[in-house]
């Protein structure tokens, strides 16, 4: 078996701890079915907060099928609990096709991920771009829409506002990286720097992301009265940012 004995810098030692006896689980699970592990997300961008933050991972696979995918059951009922989310599940083949239809999603992954075990399938992948303005708007009109919707749908209660702007922010960022790359300006790995360098760029203010963020991370509690105040400011400032991106980049 390879080694495990890496270290990801930033990432508190007790979570690269759980992910090395993660590795050591999953590839003891489906052997030479699995080619490769790749993390990805905030625990290799340095914003990680345990018991706050998710950890995204990819495990290339030789092929996969019902039988296969069934496989991680077991995996998911123990490691659910550590905030491991379901993986993606890719071969080779769907990586290079995929990365075509999604190149957002997959230059995300391309620029900041890192190699736990196995082959790492996105050296030297070539993404392609010809349709990352379509993705990237409908990313962002996407993210408004649905977040109107849902809202309504838990009816804006304190509660549905406090997980909605962290659903809505932990999808929106990968959008803001996408509008970075199609503006021609430095892709820029953390949520703070990124907000403000769109905040100039678009000439929109985001103050109200920015307090999303801080409640994303639980550094505000803004209570019953402002919680939904800041949900105003936060829709007032993605109606902005969307409707400038697209005057930008279309």
């Amino acid at each position: 078996m390879q080694s495990v004995d890496w270290t990801i810098d930033g990432l508190p030692e007790e979570t690269q701890k759980l992910l090395r006896t993660y590795v050591k689980d999953v590839t003891k699970v489906y052997g030479s079915e699995l080619e490769g592990i790749i993390l990805y997300g905030s625990a290799v961008r340095g914003e990680f907060l345990p018991g706050r933050s998710n950890l995204n991972l990819l495990l290339v696979m030789s092929s996969y099928d019902l039988a296969t995918l069934k496989q991680y059951d077991s995996l998911h009922k123990r490691w659910s609990k550590d905030q491991v989310v379901v993986p993606l599940f890719l071969t080779v083949d769907d990586i290079q096709s995929a990365s075509k239809a999604f190149p957002l999603e997959y230059q995300d992954i391309h620029d900041c991920r890192r190699l736990l075990w196995g082959q790492d399938p996105f050296v030297g992948l070539k993404i392609d771009t010809r349709y990352l303005a379509a993705e990237v708007l409908q990313a962002l009109r996407g993210n408004l829409l649905r977040l109107r919707q849902r809202l309504v749908e838990g009816r804006s209660t304190e509660e549905a506002i406090t997980i909605l702007l962290a659903l809505s922010m932990t999808a929106l960022l990968p959008a803001l990286r996408g509008v970075q790359r199609l503006l021609d300006r430095p892709v820029l790995a953390h949520a703070e720097p990124l907000l403000k360098d769109l905040e100039a760029a678009l000439a929109v203010d985001l103050t109200g992301l920015r307090d999303a963020l801080l409640l994303k991370r639980g550094q505000i509690s803004p209570g019953q009265k402002e919680t939904p105040r800041l949900m105003d400011r936060y829709l007032e400032g993605l109606t902005r940012l969307v409707t400038a991106a697209e005057a930008r980049i279309t």
